[in-house]
């Protein structure tokens, strides 16, 4: 995966957001419904092209998951960026399903890479505790509760958690992919008119299940069920706890997805392809 376009192409970085409800998750799959396929099908369309112009997504999210600062890149023809770049939004916003949508589409600096130029990726995850349930007009975007949660408990816990870790015991492990990560945010905040509790997760990449895993512990504590010393107890254990539950996806959106300046892409990109250890670990 390259942080420059290939001679005769122009990378092109996309802004996107789409509701998650109705799709498999990003990542393009057979007879599947999925956000990178629906608008690598609606690039090809528009640009009347032969062949399926590949994207690279900042964050590859899971099925139910939705976004409203989510970043892609495409490299494209010179050619076809010439003919297209002025009508490229509009013409895209005619064919893509209303579920998804492309914000901006501009030429990217040189060594931009949406994946690895990423400072870091910022989500929030939406809970609504009052007994009556979430407002039918949210319910696709917040999840239901069904005890009384204490912010204040779940905000001393979460301030347990940030910082560089081995997050192996709230991720979903994959062969040969690290689970360090640093987190730099985990906050919650209670709004005062609709009771929605917000949380904010912000990392410089997360692993698979991470952030749902996360949002599950600190729920745990907010109700009583757990003390809030008990996330990073289990943080500190390096393996999965089945007491750790995973929450539904659809309280989810990735809000945000930072960059550092132009002259600085490249840097970032090399930087965040090297594996991590954490201080002190041994190499083998």
């Amino acid at each position: 995966m390259s942080d420059e376009a290939e001679p005769g192409f122009v990378r092109v970085r996309l802004d996107l957001a789409y509701d998650g409800k109705d799709f498999s998750g990003w990542a393009k799959q057979t007879s599947r419904r999925t956000v990178q396929g629906e608008i690598e099908d609606a690039l090809r369309t528009v640009t009347r092209s032969a062949v399926t112009y590949d994207l690279t997504v900042a964050g590859r999210t899971d099925a139910g998951v939705h976004a409203r600062g989510q970043v892609a890149h495409v490299d494209l023809p010179a050619a076809v960026w010439a003919e297209h770049e002025e009508k490229l939004l509009r013409r895209l916003a005619g064919r893509l399903p209303l579920d998804v949508r492309i914000w901006r589409a501009t030429p990217a600096p040189a060594g931009f890479n949406a994946r690895f130029s990423a400072l870091w990726r910022r989500y929030a995850y939406r809970v609504g505790d009052r007994p009556g349930g979430v407002d039918p007009l949210t319910r696709g975007h917040v999840l239901w509760h069904d005890r009384p949660l204490d912010v204040d408990a779940m905000n001393e816990a979460a301030a347990l958690m940030v910082g560089e870790h081995d997050f192996a015991a709230y991720c979903k492990k994959r062969e040969g992919a690290t689970t360090i990560r640093t987190l730099q945010k985990l906050s919650w905040v209670r709004d005062p008119a609709s009771g929605v509790l917000t949380a904010t997760v912000q990392a410089d990449a997360f692993c698979h299940n991470m952030v749902r895993a996360l949002i599950g512990a600190a729920l745990f504590v907010g109700d009583g069920r757990r003390p809030a010393a008990w996330p990073a107890e289990v943080l500190a254990a390096k393996v999965r706890d089945p007491g750790v539950h995973v929450v539904r996806p659809h309280g989810l959106t990735l809000e945000e997805v930072a960059y550092p300046a132009d002259e600085l892409l490249a840097a970032r990109a090399a930087e965040a392809r090297n594996v991590r250890t954490l201080p002190g670990a041994g190499c083998c």
